[in-house]
């Protein structure tokens, strides 16, 4: 399904207004980095269960069939973030079963930490590689000391040569993590970020460290469908301006 890359792009001024926190943390000539953050009443293991079941909470409009019905994923390494691209059989038409990778799982540490690999959305045109860390780590809820939830954290770390406008495709990226993240934050009962809690830029402009989440280190230390889409054959021409782009 095709989304009209003004609504994309809406979709930052939407999020800004849910529990979830996003921005694009770093931007480079060949790459960038968005950073959502959002707080859920559930605890870590509910909050992983829900994760992992990506069908139940990944938004419809950003998928290739339509239906974020046809997602699934096996939370181990080597894993498929993957999507069945239903056939068709009517009398005007007949199509075979497809499927769509989105995302390849590296790293699955249950209740804490999941890493994929993937070039999401118009990305996967592109000779990019694009590393998606989401950290969940165990929090008092705010005025509710009594109570814990989930701080969740999710990163999209996209490097390497592509034929879009990186200021503009960052922002369209980052809409959409954005709103994915919206989604699973509403699934599990999204709580108002404190203003302690909300991101914040280092001396370099980047936020908090997820890559602590690899190598065994603790998960808690620390601080992917689909996004936008084009057809191969509209893909941009190099120096493309996001007006070319068409849908995203």
């Amino acid at each position: 399904m095709r989304y009209p890359i003004a609504s994309v792009l809406g979709a930052v001024a939407l999020c800004s207004s849910m529990a979830a926190q996003a921005e694009v943390t770093q931007s480079t000539d060949n790459g960038f980095v968005t950073k959502d953050v959002a707080l859920v009443a559930a605890r870590p293991k509910e909050a992983w269960l829900a994760l992992i079941s990506p069908a139940d909470w990944w938004s419809s409009e950003h998928t290739w069939s339509g239906d974020a019905a046809n997602l699934r994923m096996t939370p181990q390494a080597g894993g498929c973030f993957c999507e069945k691209i239903p056939e068709v059989d009517t009398p005007e038409r007949f199509t075979l079963e497809g499927s769509v990778e989105h995302m390849r799982v590296i790293q699955a540490y249950p209740e804490s930490a999941l890493r994929m690999v993937g070039a999401l959305g118009p990305l996967q045109s592109e000779p990019v590689t694009g590393v998606l860390t989401i950290a969940l780590t165990e929090v008092d809820l705010p005025g509710e000391p009594a109570r814990k939830g989930t701080r969740i954290v999710w990163e999209y770390n996209v490097g390497g040569s592509m034929r879009y406008e990186i200021p503009v495709i960052s922002k369209a990226v980052d809409g959409v993590m954005s709103l994915q993240l919206a989604g699973l934050a509403q699934k599990l009962g999204a709580v108002d970020m404190p203003e302690q809690e909300k991101p914040e830029l280092q001396d370099d402009g980047s936020a908090e460290d997820v890559s602590a989440v690899s190598d065994g280190e603790s998960a808690t230390k620390s601080n992917e469908p689909s996004s936008a889409y084009v057809d191969d054959e509209t893909a941009p021409d190099e120096g493309a301006t996001i007006e070319t782009l068409g849908t995203i």
